[in-house]
């Protein structure tokens, strides 16, 4: 009896064992590392308290970057920092695309401005109107309008050969945050404090989707090449998918991570910033990736993916960095 009994706790120490073991390997996948060494390219501000905020690809993998507190506009070429100088010193520059020949607009909340900027540092600037400006993110559509979040005028904002058309929606809730435009033109953007997704057709009426987490605090959003649109839940630390009509939400693993950023892949992947988790997370096929950065102290605010597949991200603790297409991959 008592060699039974022993055989059967031994066999339950093997089964617990080998369960913790699982565990621990699943926990290291999902976690990630920090990687090698070669598989990071970081670039250190080249002023002191620069912070930059916004990361954006061009059409030529040069990189472009809005600088918070700073009057100049960033961009890494040929692997160096140049720093365009601009009127005055931004506050909140979040709002970062890159049109089809190569030309940066940013967001301008300080001066009440979108403005383009090009390589070799011409600036074109766009008054909005009003005496004061709460702006979010900004994106390009196909036909080259420029879309951005404006809080202060409850909406979205088109600006085309310098028309201004504001589209606000139904709701009488707001915080408009994050926009982007998928490939046929329709305007996705998000209602922070509505806790909605809207889609924007021109001529058409404002759809408004509720996010199935209350409160959730919807920020970033994304588009991809298969007609889904990603967003960030911020609050809830989750990122959710809305595809034929439907949301599909997926919590990012462990601890709430401060979700910031996110850029859509052409494999299918999605990449977004975690402030608290020092890290990069990646969602692919419902399964998460985690890959912490080279720094312990890396806030990163932002991500982008270039033409080859590189990863880059704006890190408020003073740099823009890579992570290499060929480690994004694995």
């Amino acid at each position: 009896m008592k060699s039974k009994l022993a055989s059967r706790r031994n066999l339950i120490l093997i089964v617990v064992a080998l369960a913790l073991v699982i565990a621990a390997a699943f926990f290291w996948h999902m976690r990630g590392s920090t990687g090698s060494a070669g598989d990071f390219v970081e670039y250190p501000m080249t002023v002191a308290n620069d912070i930059p905020t916004t990361v954006a690809a061009g059409p030529d993998n040069t990189i472009w970057f809005t600088i918070g507190f700073a009057d100049a506009v960033g961009m890494i070429r040929d692997g160096k920092i140049q720093r365009l100088p601009k009127m005055k010193k931004s506050v909140e520059p979040v709002g970062l695309a890159v049109d089809a020949d190569g030309a940066a607009w940013f967001t301008d909340p300080t001066e009440v401005l979108i403005s383009r900027i090009v390589p070799s540092g011409e600036i074109k600037s766009f008054p909005l109107g009003t005496p004061i400006s709460r702006l979010g993110r900004l994106a390009i559509a196909p036909d080259g309008a420029v879309w951005f979040a404006e809080s202060t005028a409850y909406g979205f904002t088109r600006l085309k050969d310098g028309v201004l058309t504001r589209n606000v929606p139904k709701s009488v809730r707001g915080g408009p945050y994050g926009v982007t435009v998928d490939a046929k033109g329709n305007v996705w953007g998000t209602l922070q404090s509505g806790n909605q997704l809207v889609k924007i057709v021109p001529g058409q009426e404002i759809a408004e989707y509720e996010i199935p987490t209350p409160g959730s605090s919807p920020s970033d959003v994304a588009a991809d090449n298969n007609g889904n649109v990603w967003v960030v839940e911020f609050r809830s630390n989750k990122i959710a998918k809305f595809s034929d009509g439907k949301f599909s939400e997926f919590t990012v693993p462990g601890e709430w991570s401060g979700l910031s950023g996110i850029a859509a892949a052409q494999d299918g992947s999605v990449w977004f910033g975690m402030l608290r988790g020092h890290a990069l997370g990646r969602l692919r096929d419902g399964q998460f990736r985690i890959v912490e950065l080279p720094r312990k102290d890396a806030r990163p605010y932002t991500v982008a993916i270039d033409k080859t597949g590189n990863v880059w991200y704006a890190d408020i603790s003073g740099f823009v960095g890579m992570l290499k297409a060929s480690a994004a991959k694995r």
